[in-house]
């Protein structure tokens, strides 16, 4: 192998490594510990839509904490949404401020204040 060859592997390998750690990074979140998690859901409520792919995303962030959140489904709740005039999902309700779109963990920390 000509020594460009082996540069432009090891810059696959390095990019390819640093995707695969981003990933990770994003599933995981950093990891939150079960309090952290009763924080957040204290502090906060989810507006979802069932059959929303951004929603089950969402969902599958919070993963084992799901049971711990305050959700609204627009589909069974619609008058509610329609008082808080959801107009994206999924919408988090934090402090009497909207938030569209899905959140990190981290992110909801920070805006929890958790």
């Amino acid at each position: 192998m000509k020594r460009k060859e082996i540069l432009i592997l090891i810059m696959l390998i390095v990019i390819v490594a640093g995707i695969v750690l981003v990933i990770n990074y994003i599933k995981s979140n950093g990891n939150s510990d079960e309090e952290t998690m009763k924080c957040i859901a204290e502090n906060s409520q989810l507006v979802v839509k069932e059959g929303c792919p951004a929603c089950a995303y969402q969902k599958e962030i919070l993963k084992d904490y799901l049971d711990n959140f305050k959700i609204i489904d627009c589909i069974d709740e619609y008058e509610k949404c329609a008082e808080l005039e959801i107009k994206h999902i999924p919408t988090w309700i934090i402090d009497r401020e909207k938030y569209e779109g899905v959140r990190s963990i981290e992110q909801l920390k920070q805006l929890t204040g958790c």
